[in-house]
């Protein structure tokens, strides 16, 4: 708190074990003015495990992030304390909490990132490729872009790491195969759940895997190792 204005709080939840969360990150939202969720449902559940009672629970996603964004900074402004908090990992990767934090940032209200998991870092360290230089893609297009973005890879020499849903793992992988070659890849599949499955080898290997299957199910991060690797 800077003593004029409240704080945003960035705090990163787990991205499937519900015990993966740091005991400072409980302790902001049990004493934040307000919670904003990206799916309220999805983080009550978490706020009901550890207890977290009394707090504004508000939503905040894509679909309303124009309308509550200046709400929220009015609250800020006011002087309470708010908490940014995703379905998944750290706020404002690949969601709208970015939208967020830039205006906080230009108000001049305290940002304070809460660190805790992130699918792509986990993703990556266990992939058993190079960690040290990697590019984030976050999710791919749905249509437009998609193609040229993967086509845009083949000259990269950095390990690529993306989000992708399972109805489209197959085909992408696919056209990976046909634009980069057959290189090596990674399928991690539902981190930190019960479930939780690494596919690792040569991505033809990884798509006949994927195609024995009788559906592909659970969310997807995919590691491509450099060329050459």
């Amino acid at each position: 708190m800077d003593g004029k204005t409240g704080t945003l709080y960035l705090v990163a939840s787990p991205v499937g074990n519900l015990a993966d969360i740091t005991y400072r990150a409980v302790e902001i939202l049990k004493s934040v003015d307000i919670i904003a969720a990206e799916d309220t449902r999805h983080t009550k559940r978490l706020l009901d495990h550890y207890k977290v009672t009394g707090r504004r629970l508000t939503s905040y996603h894509a679909h309303n992030v124009e309308r509550k964004t200046p709400v929220l900074i009015e609250r800020l402004k006011a002087g309470e304390s708010v908490a940014l908090i995703s379905d998944a990992g750290s706020p404002g990767v690949s969601d709208p909490g970015a939208v967020l934090v830039r205006e906080a940032v230009e108000e001049g209200i305290v940002v304070c990132p809460i660190p805790g998991p992130s699918a792509p870092i986990l993703a990556v360290t266990a992939s058993g490729f190079p960690s040290h230089r990697f590019i984030f893609e976050g999710f791919l297009p749905r249509k437009k872009g998609r193609k040229t973005l993967i086509e845009s890879w083949r000259g990269e020499k950095r390990t690529i790491v993306f989000f992708e849903a399972p109805v489209r793992i197959v085909k992408t992988l696919i056209y990976i195969r046909e634009a980069l070659g057959n290189r090596k890849i990674c399928v991690a599949r539902e981190l930190t759940k019960k479930f939780e499955e690494f596919i690792r080898g040569d991505i033809s290997d990884v798509i006949c895997e994927l195609e024995s299957r009788a559906s592909v199910k659970g969310e997807i991060t995919v590691v491509v190792a450099p060329g050459g690797f």
